[in-house]
């Protein structure tokens, strides 16, 4: 650990200087992203990882509660209320100039759960973008057996197609179409509503501020170069949606089961766990589009309120000829 006292908080004289003056901050901590949560927790306060990223890579200042949770897991509570203070100071000038402060992000209801790591990157991977666990290769006997079971099943006719990971048996028992499409695009792709292909399925938060971490919404493609979207095949037909982060690592996109964001889709480091998807041509038949079907059962991605306007979360809903329920796949 660097000299704390070494920085002072009043030695910025705008929004950008002060966020440049809080990353040497976390510098002279000599702490990860993870290492700074976790201290906050023990400090009795909330800093998620991925807010905490958000904030560091802006040039917009903090909320005061995560600027006061930062300096102390910093080490650097004693100085508190100087660096609010300082805060305080750039938001009143700001204003002055007429040119104000960007509206803050809301607190997050609860604490968010765990956030992948910084710098790492994780495959096996709780919630907000976080563990370093590493992935958990699949055993070459269970693959051969898995690939034994899906010829009998092709052969016997049935329309089922199971897959199962190392943590368990998911199945989907929605048969499959005769003739049925399988994706055509896999790897590095972008998602985008079909009716608005000007806009991505990207990192964003939800418009109720409900959730203190990342959720799947559309924002513009040329305003949103992070995370990159990987489709992953899973075997069976099936695809994982990753989002490759330049400093959180990696998650999957997993559709939420409980929580003030239920039915949305989180970035979360367990991707063993994460949803799988099958995609298949959209209801609508427009060339390239696909419907993104969650497995198990008859459900699949649409978005709140049947809306594809920019900031519109993702969300798991009914299987429909809906347009909110078709998406372009392109390869990134």
């Amino acid at each position: 650990m660097g000299n704390l006292r070494e920085l002072s908080p009043y030695a910025a004289e705008d929004a950008a200087g002060f966020v440049e003056s809080m990353r040497r901050l976390k510098e002279l901590s000599g702490m990860t992203y993870r290492e700074l949560e976790e201290q906050a927790g023990r400090n009795g306060d909330v800093l998620a990882r991925s807010t905490l990223a958000d904030v560091l890579r802006r040039d917009r200042l903090p909320r005061p509660d995560v600027l006061a949770a930062f300096v102390r897991a910093c080490g650097d509570g004693q100085r508190v209320g100087d660096w609010l203070d300082a805060r305080e100071r750039i938001a009143e000038g700001s204003a002055g100039r007429g040119g104000g402060t960007s509206a803050p992000s809301p607190a997050p209801s609860a604490p968010p759960p765990a956030p992948r790591e910084d710098h790492e990157e994780v495959s096996a991977v709780g919630q907000d973008r976080g563990a370093g666990a590493a992935r958990t290769p699949r055993r070459r006997r269970r693959n051969l057996i898995a690939l034994a079971a899906v010829a009998l099943l092709l052969v016997a006719g049935a329309g089922v197609w199971a897959w199962q990971s190392g943590d368990g048996d998911t199945r989907d028992d929605t048969p499959v179409a005769k003739g049925e499409q399988r994706a055509s695009v896999d790897g590095w792709v972008t998602i985008r509503p079909a009716g608005r292909t000007g806009l991505c399925l990207t990192d964003g938060r939800d418009r109720r501020g409900a959730y203190g971490s990342a959720v799947a919404v559309h924002l513009p493609c040329a305003g949103a170069p992070v995370p990159r979207t990987y489709l992953e095949p899973a075997g069976a037909g099936l695809y994982r949606v990753q989002w490759h982060h330049p400093e959180l690592g990696k998650g999957c996109l997993t559709v939420m089961a409980t929580g003030p964001v239920k039915g949305m889709l989180e970035p979360r480091d367990d991707c063993a766990g994460a949803t799988l998807f099958r995609l298949e041509p959209a209801p609508s038949g427009a060339p390239g589009a696909y419907r993104f079907r969650t497995v198990p059962g008859a459900r699949c991605v649409g978005t709140a309120d049947d809306s594809v306007a920019e900031g519109v979360e993702a969300v798991q809903e009914p299987c429909a000829d809906s347009p909110d329920q078709s998406f372009v796949v392109r390869p990134d």
